[in-house]
């Protein structure tokens, strides 16, 4: 039986990692991997750490804690672009690793193409994450321009506003300022 490590990775805050979890796990049973390790980023590549999971996976994998290591999908190992996800695959092979791919299964039948379409795979996802980073930084030069940070407006310089309300159930229907 061979042995397999999960390599799950989100980008944001807002998503989860377990969410890769369960269908990778049935991916492996499925092909008879004995899951031995998961190695889990929660956030950005870039903020976090510049992928610490993966360096020990790296690590693990030198030592021949298992044979493959399946991804949701390449760009889950990297969006570095075409040398750096062929250097990855590389290191794996040289520790004898095998990387598979969840979403890109399809790259196993292709034999000798599938460097093919892994770097093109790698392109695109490498043109998406320039994008990405182009969009989110005119966002913050936009937020910046309109009084505040990277996150908007200031809080502690924005004036804390009073409006009346009516408060139901005082004594003749007086209505109470109330600080927002």
């Amino acid at each position: 039986m061979k042995r397999a490590a999960l390599y799950l990775r989100v980008s944001t805050q807002q998503q989860h990692s377990e969410n890769q979890l369960e269908p990778l796990q049935q991916f492996c049973k499925e092909r008879g991997f004995e899951v031995v390790k998961v190695y889990a980023e929660n956030g950005s590549a870039w903020t976090e750490g510049h992928q610490p999971q993966w360096k020990r996976l790296i690590a693990d994998a030198s030592h021949r804690h298992f044979d493959v290591v399946v991804t949701w999908s390449l760009d889950r190992i990297t969006r570095e672009g075409i040398d750096t996800i062929f250097l990855r695959i590389k290191t794996l092979k040289s520790y004898g690793v095998t990387l598979l791919s969840y979403q890109e299964s399809w790259l196993e039948t292709l034999g000798t193409m599938a460097d093919l379409f892994i770097a093109l795979l790698s392109w695109v996802a490498n043109f998406e994450s320039g994008r990405r980073s182009e969009r989110t930084k005119a966002g913050i030069a936009r937020k910046k321009l309109h009084g505040g940070g990277a996150r908007g407006p200031d809080k502690k310089k924005r004036k804390r506003r009073t409006i009346k309300r009516p408060v139901y159930f005082e004594p003749e229907g007086q209505a109470q300022t109330e600080k927002l």
